[in-house]
């Protein structure tokens, strides 16, 4: 059985001091600032989402990746962190994979972009920071002690952690804000917002 995949997510307030705080703590840059450009597929129901279910296809610089998450088994989110289980596959083509969905009925249901940098502990945590067209936000994904001692290190406030998903981080923005974006691109994002202004 494949090891849940757990992680907390938490907003980054001042991404010059994050970083310096990141460097401090000695982790490995496994990955430069890379765009990343994501896309949920489901059936046109929505029958993934009503069980807990993501199939993602992630282009990221010149890689592409294939995801699926579901809950684990008789269990759920605590309250502190977010586990899924999650099986990934590096593909070739995205446009194939794309288009093989669309030929199953699937459809492109929900697309979201951020501007991602990776690093890696010897401990078997790791750290990203993402840069979205809502906010900045980092997520440390490992055993929960290392996330609670990285988290500690970082300086990160209580108020500011979530297990939301970008998803559902967008449309508590789109509420906030109400904006009439139906991705979390970054042009959509700045379209909506000339909208909203004008």
């Amino acid at each position: 059985m494949q090891a849940p995949e757990i992680e907390m997510k938490f907003v980054v307030h001042d991404i010059s001091a994050f970083r310096t705080k990141v460097s401090e703590l000695g982790l490995r840059l496994e990955t430069e600032r890379t765009f990343e450009s994501n896309t949920l597929y489901d059936t046109p129901d929505r029958d993934l989402r009503a069980k807990t279910q993501v199939l993602r296809l992630r282009r990221y610089g010149e890689r592409c990746v294939l995801t699926h998450k579901r809950v684990p088994d008789g269990g759920s989110d605590d309250a502190k962190y977010k586990t899924r289980i999650e099986t990934e596959t590096a593909v070739e083509d995205c446009s194939a994979v794309a288009e093989i969905f669309e030929q199953l009925g699937l459809t492109a249901a929900f697309s979201y972009e951020k501007f991602r940098t990776e690093w890696a502990d010897p401990e078997g945590g790791h750290l990203v920071l993402d840069e979205t067209p809502i906010g900045i936000y980092a997520e440390l994904e490992g055993p929960p002690d290392w996330i609670d001692r990285t988290a500690e290190k970082l300086g990160v406030e209580a108020e500011d952690c979530s297990t939301a998903s970008y998803g559902t981080l967008f449309l508590e923005w789109k509420e906030r804000n109400g904006s009439e974006a139906t991705h979390l691109t970054f042009d959509e994002i700045k379209s909506a917002a000339r909208f909203v202004h004008t």
